[in-house]
């Protein structure tokens, strides 16, 4: 994946985020990272996993302060997130992408 696509996957991301399958019924439309398992995230299907995922590591980029990115590791550190996602399904996503990426 080119940088502008991932860049292109992780805006896209930013305005899909509200599709990301709520855990429950609420009257808010807001929701929080903390509200969203391992399992959750596992729900989605193709495109929409992809999203959800690069939405979380690019948050998690965003946070740390950092703007450049490996797609090699990106790639690598997205595979383990599912793998450790389908081990922990009940696991905060954000604590799973958290101890992926160190």
């Amino acid at each position: 994946m080119k940088p502008t696509q991932i860049a292109a996957v992780l805006g896209a991301a930013v305005l899909l985020a509200g599709a990301i399958a709520p855990i429950s019924a609420q009257d808010s439309k807001d929701r929080t990272f903390e509200q969203y398992s391992c399992k959750d995230i596992m729900r989605e299907s193709g495109a929409n996993r992809d999203v959800a995922i690069a939405f979380l590591r690019g948050f998690m980029l965003g946070k740390s302060g950092s703007t450049k990115f490996n797609l090699d590791v990106l790639h690598k550190q997205s595979d383990d997130f599912i793998e450790r996602c389908l081990a922990n399904p009940g696991e905060k996503a954000m604590d799973a992408m958290a101890k992926v990426i160190g």
